[in-house]
């Protein structure tokens, strides 16, 4: 079953940030090369995005859930306002094309430079913390999810959220660089 989290908000910009979390691990055979098959093991348990009105969180509890977040994921992402943002559009989108199985484009790099730590750039912006439990520390969402802190991964998401409308609101974006060949 999918369970959701949604709750109004007020924000200045235009498209969608889309954050996720997963677990999993790369695929060290093709981690680095640009190939999306990097990203073949690792699976989407919460799906967040935020946009000038609201804020909404999708995420399972169980990982043979996984597919039907999926599916729900897929039936949504092209009703969702354009661009798409991310602190690390190589990430959220590899992880998203690969696992619907098509590819999704974000246009919008939050990140100053490659490698750039949120925590970095939360520090630098003066961004609050959004009542992140995790400090920016994703490797402990994909933790706590495994561990059942599901209340935990899901304020966890919120505020990462959170931080990148305001780091998008902040700085602004970028291009991405180059992005993940998508194979399936």
């Amino acid at each position: 079953m999918i369970l959701e989290y949604r709750e109004d908000v007020g924000s200045d910009f235009v498209g969608t940030i889309i954050d996720i979390e997963t677990i999993g691990t790369f695929n060290e055979r093709y981690r680095y090369t640009g190939d999306c098959r990097e990203y073949e093991d690792i699976r989407q348990v919460i799906f967040g995005l935020i946009n000038g009105q609201y804020l909404q969180i999708l995420y399972v509890t169980k990982k043979d859930e996984i597919s039907e977040l999926n599916d729900r994921i897929a039936s949504i992402i092209d009703s969702l306002g354009k661009p798409f943002y991310a602190f690390n559009t190589s990430f959220e989108q590899s992880v998203l094309s690969y696992q619907l199985g098509r590819e999704i484009i974000f246009e919008g790099e939050l990140q100053r430079e490659k490698f750039e730590s949120k925590a970095s750039a939360v520090r630098e912006l003066g961004i609050v913390n959004h009542g992140d439990p995790f400090n920016d520390k994703g490797v402990l969402c994909m933790y706590a999810w495994q561990n059942g802190e599901f209340d935990q991964a899901v304020v966890h998401n919120r505020a990462c959220l959170l931080k990148e409308r305001d780091i998008l609101l902040r700085r602004g974006y970028r291009k991405p660089n180059g992005l993940a060949l998508f194979l399936k």
